[in-house]
């Protein structure tokens, strides 16, 4: 990744500082520290480039339309989540101060524009055990998704009911306890950590949405088809799992573990010495910080081993850390287990994905984007000529 002076930026945007600085303040822009001077930033480069290309008139429609799906401008409304001014916010409200005193419950409540929320306990939780928690909540969203009927034209109150009954389905299979009381306690109790149902209570309302994260814009797309609500939640934890998304945590405990063993240089080292994308660290979203890894982090003393790595992202990206970076400090400070943050990741994110499903919905059209083509063209047409020119 390559870095500009605020300079180089404004002389390639022909611009004011202040327009600069709205850039980087709408995520438009990624910005840095800069090592030599922390008084000044660095600012990305690409990202320059693309607001000056932009700004000059010279791109064409596709290139607008691919850059839409890689960071780049709103493509769809929603009045669920704003991400703005490097804060995150549900339904206009701060999701940090949020985190203070809600539960997952009752944000679920305010996305779905639900009256009280409780996720109850499937009937058959309470004998069941579950030895493979993934495999089990794919599972048994797989036998809801081919047994729900549609959601299309159905009433809000009722898709309330059905979504409400999905997160504890999901709850359920990933291991939380069956009882009776809000998720944050099941969960603390499920692993055995009850002193950590505070902050597994943060966590979830911190991760609960995140505008159209890879995994949301699946369960909108299959939303869109007029799927039912299973459907959409089972989409979103397909895409959830990847190691683009969900699954950074892997990468992270990987280069934990380098560090606890050879120490935090020899980590850096094994990944190139920045050559390879730091896990964990940065976020296009929050140039200056993800504010839900600072409220996490600002809870409990980091490991040394991710104290030591924080220290030297810090002294060789200027990188602060990101959500995925707290959630696997969490899990490793209080001996929850090792995908612990994936789990809940999943939980909360679900009553996202299941927000996003309904407000879909209710707008009964069908996401269908077009794709640019430019393989081959077509030998068996007749006039080949055309699809040609329209490359």
């Amino acid at each position: 990744m390559a870095w500009l002076t605020s300079e180089q930026a404004l002389a390639a945007l022909g611009t004011k500082a202040q327009s600069l600085y709205a850039s980087v303040s709408r995520g438009r822009i990624r910005a840095k520290p800069d090592p030599s001077d922390p008084r000044k930033s660095l600012y990305d480069r690409d990202d320059v480039h693309r607001l000056a290309t932009r700004a000059a008139g010279r791109r064409k429609t596709e290139t607008v339309a691919a850059e839409t799906i890689r960071w780049g401008d709103p493509v769809m409304s929603t009045s669920l989540t704003a991400i703005a001014y490097g804060r995150l916010y549900y339904r206009g409200r701060d999701v940090v101060a949020l985190a203070g005193t809600a539960t997952l419950e009752q944000v679920a409540a305010l996305l779905w524009d639900a009256g009280e929320v409780s996720f109850s306990v499937p009937a058959a939780a309470s004998t069941s055990t579950q030895a493979a928690p993934l495999q089990a909540a794919f599972a048994a969203l797989a036998d809801r998704a081919a047994t729900d009927g549609p959601a299309l034209g159905r009433s809000p109150a009722s898709l309330h009911v059905e979504a409400a009954e999905l997160v504890g389905t999901l709850a359920a299979a990933l291991g939380a306890a069956p009882i009776e009381m809000p998720l944050h306690r099941r969960l603390a109790s499920a692993w055995r950590r009850p002193e950590t149902a505070h902050l597994l209570r943060r966590a979830l309302v911190l991760l609960a949405d995140h505008e159209l994260s890879a995994s949301t814009f699946a369960a909108r797309i299959t939303a869109s088809t007029g799927s039912s609500l299973a459907a959409a939640t089972l989409s979103g934890l397909a895409t959830l799992i990847g190691p683009l998304h969900g699954g950074t945590y892997a990468a992270i405990a990987t280069l934990v573990a380098h560090a606890e063993i050879a120490g935090a240089s020899a980590a850096f080292r094994h990944l190139g010495d920045g050559e390879k994308p730091l896990p964990g660290f940065g976020h296009r979203l929050y140039p200056q910080g993800d504010p839900r890894a600072e409220a996490l982090l600002s809870d409990f003393p980091l490991p040394p081993a991710y104290a030591a790595i924080a220290a030297m992202a810090h002294e060789r990206t200027g990188e602060p850390p990101n959500v995925d970076f707290a959630l696997s400090a969490l899990a490793a400070a209080h001996g929850l287990p090792a995908n612990a943050p994936l789990l809940l990741l999943a939980l909360a994110r679900s009553v996202g994905w299941l927000a996003h499903a309904q407000e879909q919905i209710s707008t009964g059209s069908l996401i269908r984007p077009r794709a640019n083509y430019v393989g081959f063209p077509s030998r068996s047409s007749n006039d080949e000529r055309t699809l040609i020119d329209r490359q």
